[in-house]
């Protein structure tokens, strides 16, 4: 995203899930079928497992004792408000804690365990996994091998064997709906597309650069493109959404170093479609996009985007200009965007902007002083006009 004085935004393997916290030392081990001498675990378990990871039977009992020296820690923090269901051993050995705070995270690290900053909540990836459990009851999706919370990767894992039914694509495309907060991987492990739907205000990637998916529409020809800010598609790049190649910046009408208007288009793949609904980053379900009728100066207004998610405030004006300047680059002069309050940041370009159900605006930039503390924290921020971009390119507007 454009700043003023800033540069643009740029942006394990598995493990098991704790289940106690009670477990006691034990050294060594003696007959077949009798306990450790520690009194804790089978010879037959310790033998077991150190033949299936290579190691002594002795060494599989220090790993035992490790892991039941930590999960014994990790009971302890219970109390405090620490979610064991978001904790996995680590390929070292070590009891690793998703949280989501930084005051969370000083605790699980006074504790002795290692405390690592999630995007998601257990409680919102809980929230999906249900949602996908109701979505199966309704049509069961026989070519979905399965889909479970994985907090290593922090999100819901779904396992496709194909996906070749419309209940199996129908489900793909609830997944997909979701965002960063699922991932589809085949029964190899590897990662597929979800059905070829993308939400706008996800992620993008190109480059080393990411921006925010704006709004799908079609042009004069019937063909689909994204609508985005220029500067995202500046360079006319490959443009990818959780790994896969979605579309292809075709046209812009951002130049640094020349008076620019902040619009731009990406062609969409083959079988890939922007969903005529905005994500809202778990604040509510997705918005249904009706329209771009334009909101007046006043009305309320909210974003989406990949960095600060769902944020709220009032169009302060329409026709305003900003000089942009990033380092590296020449001073740019944009003319014809939307002033807001709402807040934004580095990331968030491109993603969009509704007023009740009327698509309005594609983020363009805001103050480096910007700091979003919530739905609505305050900042201050500039949006390129969806009616604007859709009059010059002639296109029809994707709507629900």
């Amino acid at each position: 995203m454009l700043r003023l004085r800033a540069i643009m935004a740029s942006g394990a393997a598995a493990a098991a899930l704790v289940v106690s916290s009670g477990a006691v030392s034990a050294h060594g081990t003696t007959g077949a079928d009798s306990p450790a001498s520690g009194g804790s675990y089978e010879a037959r378990m310790v033998r077991a497992l150190g033949d299936s990871l290579g190691i002594s039977d002795a060494s599989a009992a220090r790993r035992l004792d490790s892991q039941a020296r930590q999960q014994s820690v990790l009971g302890t923090l219970r109390s405090s408000g620490v979610d064991p269901r978001g904790a996995f051993f680590d390929d070292d050995g070590r009891l690793t804690v998703n949280v989501t705070d930084a005051s969370t995270a000083r605790e699980v690290e006074a504790a002795g365990l290692e405390a690592r900053t999630a995007r998601h909540t257990v409680g919102e990836l809980d929230a999906v996994k249900a949602a996908l459990d109701e979505a199966a009851t309704r049509e069961l999706p026989t070519g979905v091998q399965g889909w479970g919370v994985d907090p290593v990767t922090n999100k819901v894992v779904v396992q496709v064997r194909d996906a070749a039914t419309a209940a199996d694509r129908e489900f793909l495309d609830k997944a997909a709906s979701y965002g960063s907060a699922v991932a589809v991987r085949d029964s190899d492990g590897k990662a597929v597309s979800m059905a070829g739907t993308v939400y706008p205000g996800s992620r993008m990637d190109y480059g080393n650069h990411y921006c925010s998916v704006g709004y799908g529409a079609r042009d004069a020809s019937g063909r689909q493109v994204l609508v985005t800010a220029g500067h995202c598609v500046e360079n006319l790049p490959d443009l990818y959404y959780d790994g896969s190649h979605f579309a292809k910046g075709t046209t812009t009408r951002f130049h640094h170093g020349r008076n620019s208007v902040d619009m731009g288009l990406a062609s969409v793949d083959a079988g890939w479609t922007v969903a005529p609904r905005v994500g809202t980053w778990n604040n509510g379900g997705d918005i249904a996009v009706e329209g771009s009728r334009r909101a007046p100066v006043g009305s309320d207004v909210c974003k989406s985007g990949a960095t600060s998610g769902w944020t709220c405030g009032s169009i302060k004006a329409y026709d305003y200009s900003v000089t942009y300047t990033d380092p590296g680059q020449p001073a740019t002069l944009v003319t014809n965007l939307g002033l807001s309050n709402a807040c934004d940041l580095g990331g968030d370009s491109g993603g969009p902007w509704i007023s009740g159900n009327q698509g309005q605006g594609m983020t363009s930039g805001g103050q480096t002083d910007n700091r979003c503390n919530g739905v609505y924290g305050q900042g201050t921020s500039y949006f390129q006009p969806l009616d604007d971009t859709l009059r010059y390119y002639g296109l029809s507007l994707n709507t629900a």
